[in-house]
Parts: structure tokens; sequence; C-alpha cells
């Protein structure tokens, strides 16, 4: 199984069109996206084609292969324009012989959780993409609107045997094996 993962679209539909012809490029299996999808927050400019709405609409065409979470920037009325649960703080995905906690990032820390040795921390959140290990897999796509960092616009692609962060033109610039 190949899982997409981004983070931090902030409403931007320029950025989310680039990102969903990667997830067909790469022929992944699902979509997990770590929040903040549709509003752009108060502390970040207003992204390329701020459009939320469009967004919504975009990513209601594929409902039936995101799992998604709630980010700081959004709320119950996001969930109004979309047709998938966006509100879940966290999830726990199974890959292979890997549990992966999935979060946003900005409620629950690493020295918070109850995972095991080897399992996989997951968030977005700080839009700097990371790739590391520590006692557990630590793993950011960054941003595909709002990098930080001086990192490029980015996702990230998990299997049951690697992740990897990629720009926006599918070229790696981190990976990790397990």
């Amino acid at each position: 199984m190949k899982i997409f993962v981004i983070s931090d679209i902030h409403g931007s539909i320029y950025y989310l069109d680039k990102a969903l012809e990667c997830f067909i490029k790469e022929k992944a299996d699902y979509i997990l996206i770590l929040g903040d999808i549709l509003y752009h927050g108060p502390r970040n400019p207003i992204p390329k084609n701020y459009d939320p709405k469009l967004v919504a609409n975009k990513l209601n065409l594929y409902k039936n292969k995101i799992i998604a979470l709630r980010g700081n920037c959004d709320s119950e009325v996001d969930q109004m324009l979309l047709n998938f649960p966006i509100l879940s703080d966290f999830t726990n995905l199974f890959l292979g012989d890997k549990r992966i906690f999935a979060t946003h990032g900005h409620l629950f820390k690493q020295d918070k959780l109850s995972i095991d040795n080897d399992d996989i921390l997951i968030f977005g959140h700080t839009h700097l993409p990371l790739a590391e290990k520590k006692d557990i897999f630590i793993f950011n796509p960054g941003s595909i609107t709002f990098p930080k960092g001086g990192n490029p616009n980015s996702y990230g692609i998990l299997t049951s045997s690697s992740w990897k962060i990629k720009d926006l033109y599918g070229k790696i610039f981190k990976s990790i094996e397990y």
C-alpha cells in the first residue's frame, strides 16, 4: 500500500491541484491530509489562488480516498463543505507491522504519546519536512502551500518500508527506510 501524505493546504487551489497531480502520478492508494485544509489562518498571508470552496469541491471528488485530521485552522464550519470527516484530532493507522499515530501536530507531541519503539509519529503543522529515527520514526511532509525553512512545497509518500518527502515536481529530497 502507498499513502500520499499532505498537510497545510490552507485553501490554495493552486497548490492542491499540483499535489493532486502528484497523487495521480504516484499511483497512491490513499491521501492522508494532516489538517489545515481550507483556511489560511491569521498568521499566514493569503495563499496563491485562495479559494476554500473550490478546494472543498475538489477534495470531495476524492472523498473515498481521503483520511483527514483536524488542524488548528480547521473548524466545524469547514466540515459543512467537506464530504469526508476532518474533525478528529488524531488517528491510528496500520501499515505492515507499523502502527502510525497521525495528527496535525498542535495538540500531540512525541513526549505525550504512548506508542512503541519503531512505530511512526506523523504530523504537519510546522511546515518543516522531517524524516528521522529516535525511539520512534518521526515524519512530517512539510507544507504544500507554505513551506518554511527554505524547503520546497512538498508532500510525503509512506509505504510499508519507507518514507519519502518530495517536492511538487516529484524529486525526493528527504527519505528514510525502516
